[in-house]
């Protein structure tokens, strides 16, 4: 009986850290393939059909924020946008991420956006890392929310309205 016990493959408790909306979003979803199969990806890079040459703008973001941002460039039409999740900010994706970033051999506008207010968020502790990879030519631009005390601001009106201005600021509309 040990020894059957001890065959069997160890099973592993999933952890979701990340907010409960996510868990109930028509976009985050996987494939049985992908759950069977597949692994955590550090950098995942976009997923937008067409050209590479194309894009000119490259938003590099993480978590919950990337679903809004998707949705609203698919409003928008937009096929000069780029996504990139970095899912990993720890240790830092290096390699990963100057592999995507090569993609796109077109980019002019490099930015990062977090829904986090500025002193909250991945920005202070990634933001040189994230410009030692672009160069010192190119300007990494920060969209999110001003720097507060608070995790948020405490409205929800006014929640919804800083999240709509981030991403419109993140796309470029």
């Amino acid at each position: 009986m040990l020894r059957r016990q001890m065959l069997r493959p160890l099973r592993k408790p999933l952890i979701v850290m990340a907010p409960k909306s996510l868990l109930r979003h028509k976009l985050a979803v996987s494939s049985l393939d992908e759950l069977a199969e597949g692994g955590f990806r550090p950098v995942i890079g976009d997923s937008l059909p067409g050209d590479t040459a194309r894009v000119s703008r490259l938003v590099m973001c993480s978590g919950r924020v990337y679903y809004d941002l998707l949705e609203r460039r698919q409003a928008a039409g937009l096929e000069h946008v780029a996504l990139v999740r970095i899912e990993q900010l720890y240790p830092f994706p290096w390699r990963l991420l100057r592999e995507e970033l090569a993609r796109y051999p077109n980019i002019r506008e490099f930015c990062w956006c977090q829904e986090e207010p500025k002193n909250q968020g991945a920005w202070y502790a990634t933001r040189h890392k994230f410009e030692e990879i672009i160069g010192a030519e190119n300007r990494l631009i920060y969209t999110g929310r001003e720097a507060l005390s608070a995790p948020a601001v405490g409205y929800a009106g006014l929640h919804v309205q800083q999240q709509e201005g981030l991403v419109v600021q993140a796309l470029g509309l």
